[in-house]
Formats: structure tokens, C-alpha cells, sequence
């Protein structure tokens, strides 16, 4: 099999698997946006947003530790499993320890607004205590299951977790609730227990959800041995702390802007405000799910055809088509937001429709990002993805903290945007100077401007009409296909 097709193939069976996980996840939104007003769907966006925070500390940066010592190591692959699960276990045996004991001090500390009363927020942090640990438990035998080329039980387990989370929600808002106001059978029962609008069952079902996925992964948890190889670990842990902090870095990127919103508006606003933007942020989910598909895909790839002599060449091949391949995704959900607000099933969101040109540019840059960052990873020089995102991350805090008092929710969908571009420049100029690989610079910016030109069109000059956005993503796509007609056909003479 070609290179080009192993990626393809590879990229294809876990993109697949992530999009159908995404976009069943994604059917939660407009449930929760026509079950919560902005107020309450802020309670739950904001908690995520802490728990994302806390899961890549979590991780502690082992994924992508586990993959590159595979590549380093192939005949210890066992070794490098118990070193990599080992050290997350102990990780959330020390956060446990350090966290349970001050759940009414971090409850006060994370709680926003007037509406939820501190003893249901200490109530929700102890949910989300248990799922943070579950999730980092399952996280290395996802990894190995990648590594090990088993994308059907991967797929499988990713697949039951979000059909056990989507089910549970469904019942809680919407099953449970019919039954009640119908006086359905069991009707008096469920009253006895249920509360009807109750937040909190988001979360159960996540963590019922995590349960489940910890007993599928059972099989690959029963293969480790209390085994630990402490001069592995040290180079490992050598390698994967910067990882850790640059993956921290990129989810107070993604997720900080909720937060302080919801700390630097006054309280009377703070909930409606991040409610709208959290809930607004969700129709890029489009870009977001695109990129996370192709990490899954390509991460793994890219480490396995480093040694490969035109494995530059195939990295710059690689980005040419996902440049293409995001800007037309940009295009195509501003030219239909007219139609995607409605995934936002609320009308007293759609104020905020203004974020979503902005956080969808964003992710193209973060989604180069995410392709040029190969760079410091296959030539052992993490550090500089610690640099990188820790620029970002600080651009983020800094901007943040200065213009959401003034712009609200608006300035933080364009610091998210100046962060990732930047990030993404200077993981440019950085790479060439120590890991060059041939990519097509030019050609690249040109797509990506001509795009930004063109959604300006759509979304503010043509005030969002489907037709006149719809008829620039075809122009854009037909010039595309002029621009790129030879390389189109020489791949279709292989």
C-alpha cells in the first residue's frame, strides 16, 4: 500500500470515527439551548471549561510521549505502555488528594454568577472529579489501541461512550419530562426524584458515559504489568513535560475566554453573556471536529514516516490540501449560517452570530498550527511547542483580562483568533530555522486571504444572504480546482 494511501485510509477510519462521535455529541447543543436559557447552559460552559483545563494536566502530556517512544523504542512497546499509564494513575492519585479536601473552597472560587447557589456547584465539582479521572484512565489505552492499528475497538468505544451520553440526556431532558407532564405510566415515581430542569444530569450522564468506556477498555488495562523503567521515564518525562504545558497552553487558548468572561462581567450579566458566546462558539464546531479528525489521522502517521527520505516533501503535500481543505470549510459555514444558527435552537442566542467568522479563522490557524507543530516533535525539541503556546496562552490571558470589560464577549472570539495566528506564525518561522520542511508558502497564504476576503463579503457586506455566500464558496471552489488542475491530475493517474 502507498504512502499516501496508508494515510488516507488511517486518516479516514479514525477522522470517521471522531466526526460521527462530534456530530453525535454535537446534537446535544441544540437540546441543551432549547432545554437552558444562556444563564444556565453558562453553568455547565463554564465547567467544562475548567475540566478541559484540567484534563490536559492530567494527560500530562503523555499521549504524544507514548506515540514517540514507540517510534523510539519499537522493541520495548510493552515498557512504554506501563510507563505511560503509570504515570497519568499517579497524576489523578495526587490530584484526588490535593482536590477532595478543598471542593467548598474551589466551588466558591469557580462558581459565577447569582443564580446557582454554592452547595449545588460543590455538588457538580465532585461529578466532575470522578470524570476527570475516569477519562485520564482511558486515555493511554485509547492511545495504544491507535498504536497498535485497531481503529474498529477504538472506534467502538469512542462510539458506545457518546451514545450512552446522548442517551442519558435525551431521557433526562426530554424522556423523563414527557412522562411527567403526560402522566404516563411511572409518572409518580419519577416525581418522587426527578427535578425537572435540573443541570446536573448533564453530568451524570458524562459520567455514566466515562464509567462505561473504563469496563470497554478493560481488556487493554488488564494487560499492564507493575513494571516501571525509571531511566525510560526519565527521558520520557523529559519530553513529555513540555508537551503537557504546551497542551495546557492550547486549552487556555480554547477555553479561558469563558471563564473570565465569567469573572470580569458584572454578575447581573456574567451568565447571560457567557451563556451566548458558549453556546454561539458551538457552530465552529464544524472546523474544530475537521481538525481533531485529522490530528487522530495524522499524528500517528507522521511519527511512523519520519525516517522516510521524502518525508518532508509528503508533510508539505499534506498541508497544501488540508489549507484547501479548511478554507473551503470556512467559506461553506459562513455562506450557511443562516441555516447553522438553528443548531442554536434558541433565538435569544443568535445576538452573538457575530463570534463565529472570527473562532472559525481561528481554527484554520490552529489547525496549521497543529500540522507545522510535527516539527518540534519529531526532532526531540518540545521545548518549543512550550514556547509557542505559552506566547499564546499569555496573549490570551492578557488580551482578555484588558478588552472583555469593554467588548465583552467579542473580544474574546478575536483574541482566540490573534492567538492561534500567532502561535502559527511563529511555529513557521521557528520550524524552518531547525527542522525545514519544503512548504508551499505562497500558495498557501493566497488561499487562506482570498477566503478571508470572501467571507468578509458574505457574512458583512451581503448581511449573511445564503445565495450571494453560497455563489462565492462555488467561485472560490471552481478556482480552486483551476489552480490545482495538474496536481489533480497526476494523482488521478496513479
Amino acid at each position: 500500500m502507498s504512502t499516501a494511501k496508508k494515510f488516507a485510509g488511517q486518516t479516514a477510519i479514525y477522522g470517521t470515527t471522531t466526526v460521527v462521535q462530534r456530530l453525535l455529541s454535537s446534537l446535544l447543543t441544540p437540546l441543551y439551548t432549547r432545554a437552558y436559557d444562556p444563564k444556565v447552559y453558562s453553568v455547565f460552559s463554564t465547567l467544562y471549561s475548567y475540566a478541559a483545563v484540567l484534563q490536559a494536566l492530567l494527560a500530562f502530556g503523555m499521549e504524544t510521549t507514548f506515540f514517540r517512544y514507540l517510534n523510539k523504542h519499537p522493541d520495548q512497546k510493552r515498557q512504554v505502555y506501563n510507563n505511560s499509564f503509570w504515570v497519568v494513575f499517579l497524576v489523578t492519585i495526587f490530584f484526588l488528594l490535593f482536590a477532595v479536601p478543598f471542593i467548598h473552597t474551589i466551588a466558591g472560587f469557580i462558581k459565577i454568577g447569582e443564580r446557582t447557589s454554592q452547595a449545588e456547584f460543590e455538588r457538580y465539582i465532585k461529578y466532575f472529579l470522578c470524570i476527570l479521572v475516569v477519562d485520564a484512565w482511558c486515555a493511554i489505552p485509547f492511545a495504544k489501541l491507535r498504536a497498535d492499528g485497531r481503529p474498529l475497538k477504538y472506534g467502538v468505544a469512542k462510539l458506545v461512550n457518546i451514545f450512552v451520553m446522548v442517551g442519558l440526556n435525551l431521557i433526562f431532558i426530554w424522556v423523563l419530562p414527557y412522562i411527567v407532564n403526560h402522566n404516563i405510566a411511572g409518572a409518580e415515581w419519577i416525581k418522587t426524584w426527578f427535578v425537572k430542569g435540573w443541570v446536573g444530569y448533564v453530568f451524570i450522564s458524562n459520567l455514566v458515559a466515562s464509567i462505561v468506556t473504563l469496563l470497554l477498555l478493560l481488556p487493554e488495562l488488564l494487560k499492564l504489568q507493575l513494571s516501571f523503567d525509571k531511566v525510560m521515564f526519565k527521558n520520557m518525562f523529559a519530553y513529555s513535560w513540555p508537551v503537557m504545558i504546551a497542551g495546557l497552553s492550547y486549552i487556555v487558548n480554547e477555553n479561558f475566554d469563558k471563564i473570565l468572561l465569567g469573572k470580569l462581567l458584572p454578575a447581573n450579566i456574567s451568565e447571560q453573556e457567557v451563556g451566548i458566546y458558549s453556546a454561539c462558539a458551538r457552530i465552529s464546531v464544524f472546523l474544530s471536529l475537521f481538525n481533531q479528525a485529522f490530528r487522530m489521522g495524522a499524528e500517528p502517521f507522521f511519527f511512523s514516516h519520519a525516517k522516510n527520505k521524502n518525508a518532508g516533501y509528503t508533510y508539505a503535500k499534506i498541508m497544501d490540501y488540508f489549507v484547501i481543505t479548511m478554507c473551503v470549510m470556512f467559506l461553506g459555514v459562513v455562506a450557511n449560517i443562516q441555516i447553522l444558527k438553528h443548531y442554536v435552537n434558541n433565538p435569544a442566542y443568535w445576538v452573538g452570530l457575530g463570534v463565529v467568522p472570527p473562532l472559525l479563522l481561528g481554527y484554520v490557524s490552529l489547525g496549521i498550527y497543529t500540522n507545522l507543530s510535527i516539527w518540534y516533535k519529531l526532532s526531540d525539541q518540545t521545548r518549543y511547542g512550550l514556547y509557542i503556546s505559552g506566547i499564546g496562552a499569555v496573549l490570551t490571558i492578557v488580551l482578555n483580562v484588558i478588552f472583555i470589560p469593554i467588548y465583552s464577549y467579542m473580544a474574546s472570539a478575536w483574541i482566540s483568533l490573534a492567538a492561534y495566528a500567532s502561535m502559527m506564525i511563529m511555529s513557521y518561522i521557528w520550524g524552518q530555522k531547525n527542522y525545514p520542511i519544503p512548504y508551499n508558502l505562497k500558495k498557501n497564504v493566497a488561499y487562506i486571504v482570498i477566503s478571508i476576503v470572501l467571507v468578509y463579503l458574505s457574512f458583512s457586506v451581503f448581511h449573511r444572504n445564503i445565495f450571494i455566500g453560497n455563489g462565492l464558496l462555488l467561485l472560490f471552489g471552481l478556482g480552486t480546482l483551476y489552480a490545482e488542475r495538474n496536481q489533480l491530475k497526476a494523482i488521478l493517474k496513479r
